[in-house]
């Protein structure tokens, strides 16, 4: 594993696992010698105990420490590898020889050779003596052989951690320098370059991340070249025609009647129209920020709509129907809205044929402002649908047919600058349905009187 991410990531893995190993194994160690210290200390206890019954059970028989035979309790002290020291209540040593007299301060020195214990010696309930055993000084052989132990598992615990360590952080920094590597041989014109991995979690999902971003680059590097294209297109057919008229006036090859000017006029107004309509798409893709919202009537709207493109309607033979009666509140712009309405009420009078039937609807539906335009014209192929508002896109069946393609391309992104969405539908036998989905506005409840 290579790169300063990933000898980061091993370094504070390391620094932790080392540190835990560091703190458990000190309170092990810990924990074992204060555990083995109190079972030494408990079974001492108990020597001390029942040799202190042994000597009892001398004292009893002997009735006194006069000639007491404490054998048997030296016994019990001896096996148990301990030197015995037996004195009576005034403090005189019975055992292991008697006339010593009181002690005056601390024991003989085989007394203190090791920890002490001491135990009374009762009988009937009456203390009649103290046994104190000196048990040998040195290191428990249970407290090496668990220090030996703790000190192994702290071994294999760092091996582990630097195993688990080198793992973790490799998984982790892969796939982020393979995200670092595809994004500059991205960047450097490799249009191609993918991360292409499947990491776990958040990893994962930043890879997938990228590839959709190069994904969606790409597509809009496609359609800016399409549209380049598309616009060459578009200026090339007027301007051509303007150009070659203007040559032929100017080299005296056309005399300049009024048949000849209107020709070059209506090039022109062509062109103008291109223009004017790359202009619109050009504003209503900046509509966010040029938005006048106020509370309007998106029925109110789509009536004046309507009104203004009646005569272009009737002129095409069109059936116009409509179903505005009821109120439906929005909160937008109405020159916005308006324009969108227009556009699609225009796009039915230019592509549907005479006798056809355009039906404008606005309703609530589920909580939302609901305005549809349908029509039964020639309908859109189903292979074409999704490429509906797309820039300067026209279908297969419209090449006769005067148009730019921009017009469902401007309703998209006045509708997208509202908060609403657009869709379109149509069916195999024909017609073509737009709706589009608003947020509706709540209207203030009229305060009672």
């Amino acid at each position: 594993m290579t790169g300063p991410l990933g000898r980061r990531l091993l370094a504070a893995f390391l620094l932790v696992a080392l540190s835990s190993v560091v703190v458990l194994t000190v309170a092990a160690l810990v924990a074992t010698d204060r555990g083995l210290a109190s079972a030494a200390q408990q079974d001492r206890q108990r020597v001390a105990v029942r040799v202190a019954a042994a000597a009892a059970d001398a004292y009893t028989r002997s009735d006194g420490w006069g000639d007491t035979d404490l054998t048997a309790a030296s016994a019990v002290a001896e096996a148990a590898d301990a030197r015995l020291v037996v004195r009576d209540t005034g403090g005189s040593m019975v055992w292991p020889g008697r006339g010593m007299g009181p002690v005056t301060g601390g024991m003989h020195s085989a007394d203190t050779a090791g920890p002490i214990t001491e135990a009374a010696v009762t009988v009937g309930g009456r203390r009649v003596g103290t046994v104190r055993l000196a048990f040998p000084a040195g290191t428990s052989g249970g407290r090496t052989v668990a220090w030996s132990w703790v000190a192994g598992a702290a071994g294999v615990a760092l091996v582990a951690a630097l195993a688990a360590s080198g793992y973790v952080s490799a998984r982790l920094a892969r796939p982020l320098a393979v995200v670092a590597a595809t994004a500059r041989r991205f960047a450097a014109g490799e249009r191609s370059a993918r991360a292409g991995l499947r990491a776990p979690g958040e990893l994962g999902e930043v890879a997938r991340a990228f590839d959709t971003m190069a994904d969606e680059v790409v597509r809009a590097e496609t359609v800016r070249r399409r549209l380049s294209a598309d616009i060459a297109h578009e200026l090339r057919t007027p301007l051509a025609g303007l150009q070659a008229g203007l040559e032929e006036l100017r080299d005296g090859l056309q005399s300049p009647d009024t048949a000849r000017l209107a020709a070059l006029h209506d090039q022109s107004l062509r062109l103008g129209r291109i223009v004017q309509d790359l202009a619109d798409l050009s504003a209503a893709e900046s509509a966010a920020l040029s938005l006048h919202p106020a509370d309007t009537d998106l029925a109110g709207i789509a009536a004046t709509a309507l009104a203004g493109q009646r005569p272009r309607l009737d002129a095409a033979g069109l059936t116009v129907t409509s179903d505005l009666d009821r109120r439906v509140p929005v909160r937008g712009d109405p020159d916005r809205l308006h324009q969108a309405v227009d556009n699609l009420l225009a796009n039915a009078a230019r592509y549907c044929r005479s006798g056809d039937r355009v039906h404008l609807r606005v309703c609530v539906e589920d909580g939302q402002a609901v305005l549809q335009v349908a029509d039964t014209g020639p309908g859109i192929a189903p292979d074409e649908l999704s490429h509906a508002f797309e820039r300067l896109w026209r279908g297969r069946d419209t090449a006769g047919t005067a148009g730019s393609g921009i017009g469902l391309a401007v309703v998209r992104e006045l509708v997208t600058a509202h908060g609403g969405a657009v869709g379109i539908d149509s069916q195999a036998s024909g017609g073509v349905t737009v709706t589009i989905v608003l947020p509706l506005a709540v209207e203030p409840r009229p305060v009672a009187g």
